[in-house]
């Protein structure tokens, strides 16, 4: 086992004996604090799951409807002006909504073009540089009650176009 293997085995259960001793030392009830922090977030989870369920469901909808591809044969005329080829677009409308659809249209993507192609690794930096931004917003959002989203949507959408723009220049470059 290499040096890095055998360093990252052991920081996680370090880092948790650190943060309990330290508790313990400071006279904190740990155990009881881990319960009521368990609690809170199983209550923060009831509350965005029929949001996440939602927007599950309707990813799974589009997808298994062929709404995805029939947007995508729409926008295939784009692939000379972006560089975006026709195949990663339902991946694009995807991410928007939901991180794991996107992620199962990926793993397509490698199965049909390889993970070494354009297409993969254009899917691979894609994944890793934009966020699903309707996701994160409702259920953050959500969370903790903001009803006034003001400019929240926009600057998501600018960093996602800002994302792919530069996925597709990476992915072109290696």
């Amino acid at each position: 086992m290499n040096m890095a293997a055998q360093l990252s085995a052991l920081l996680i259960p370090a880092v948790i004996f650190y943060i309990v001793g330290y508790g313990l030392i400071g006279g904190n009830p740990v155990y009881n604090q881990f319960l009521e922090g368990a609690g809170e977030g199983l209550s923060s989870l009831a509350k965005v799951l029929p949001t996440l369920l939602g927007l599950l469901v309707a990813v799974g909808v589009l997808r298994s409807s062929g709404l995805l591809d029939f947007i995508a044969e729409l926008l295939s005329g784009l692939e000379g002006w972006t560089g975006i080829g026709k195949e990663l677009y339902p991946v694009i409308l995807a991410k928007l909504f939901s991180n794991s659809a996107a992620t199962g249209l990926v793993l397509d993507i490698f199965k049909k073009y390889g993970a070494d192609s354009l297409s993969g690794r254009t899917a691979a930096v894609m994944m890793c540089s934009t966020e699903s931004a309707f996701y994160t917003m409702s259920v953050y959002f959500l969370a903790v009650k903001v009803t006034k989203t003001r400019y929240t949507l926009p600057g998501a959408l600018v960093a996602t176009f800002a994302g792919l723009a530069a996925s597709v220049f990476l992915a072109t470059a290696m």
